[in-house]
């Protein structure tokens, strides 16, 4: 079953007098359970892409059905309510915010969807121990590991539950041991029916995927699942660089 799907999506940019196509006639599905990683040069679209289907940016032209629902047509509203409740982030620089503990941290996304308080405190409990973070519930991000705040932040991503994880570069600030173990945890979680997709310039964590994308100048280059349709056939256009 499709999870998302991207038809005839483009992404321009005005620069002054110069239109950047930073994406171009893109047409991609990927299913529900899927492990996919996105590869690719810096300026290649990885990161446009990956705003695109985390609801971050809207497309210029074309839709973005998520679940079987055509999200280019919502309100700013209700896109933030589908990004907070179907779509989880973990970032390079993990996005914590300063001041709160680990706990508070992992509880944010559920303070804001205005989940009550006994059933935030249950289910962050419950994460402290899936993610091994039972006794550093209360210190906060500068008193972490990266790993640990890591960790926290994939924590928060899945609190809310959402059918989509988009990581991007997960393990960019990690050395090579614990970027592993925060790959296997993402892994895992793939593991249970959440699908994954990975942002990354790392061929071996690329490598790990199930499936790969490989973007180049706004287009999907390749798609190892060859699946009709992926990989969109794109004229060549003058000039002009490519938002990465």
């Amino acid at each position: 079953m499709a999870l998302l799907e991207l038809k005839d999506i483009a992404r321009r940019f005005q620069l002054g007098d110069t239109t950047v196509n930073a994406l171009s006639d893109l047409n991609l599905r990927i299913d529900a359970g899927d492990y996919v990683a996105v590869m690719g040069p810096s300026g290649s679209g990885k990161s446009t892409l990956l705003n695109l289907l985390g609801l971050l940016d809207r497309p210029s032209a074309g839709s973005y059905l998520l679940e079987g629902r055509d999200v280019t047509t919502l309100s700013p509203d209700a896109l933030a309510g589908v990004r907070s409740t179907r779509i989880g982030f973990v970032f390079q620089s993990f996005h914590l915010v300063p001041r709160l503990t680990a706990a508070e941290n992992i509880a944010l996304p559920m303070t804001l969807a205005g989940i009550p308080a006994a059933e935030r405190r249950q289910r962050v409990r419950q994460a402290l121990g899936d993610f091994g973070l039972e006794n550093r519930a209360d210190h906060r991000p500068d008193q972490l590991s990266g790993g640990q705040r890591q960790r926290v932040a994939i924590a928060r991503a899945t609190i809310m539950q959402p059918a989509l994880i988009l990581a991007d570069e997960p393990t960019g600030n990690l050395d090579r041991h614990t970027g592993d173990e925060v790959v296997r945890l993402l892994e895992e979680l793939n593991g249970r029916g959440v699908t994954l997709i990975v942002v990354t310039h790392d061929p071996s964590l690329g490598a790990r995927a199930r499936r790969q994308l490989r973007m180049e100048d706004g287009r999907l280059q390749s798609d190892s699942a060859q699946r009709p349709g992926a990989i969109a056939e794109i004229a060549p256009r003058p000039g002009g660089s490519v938002a990465a």
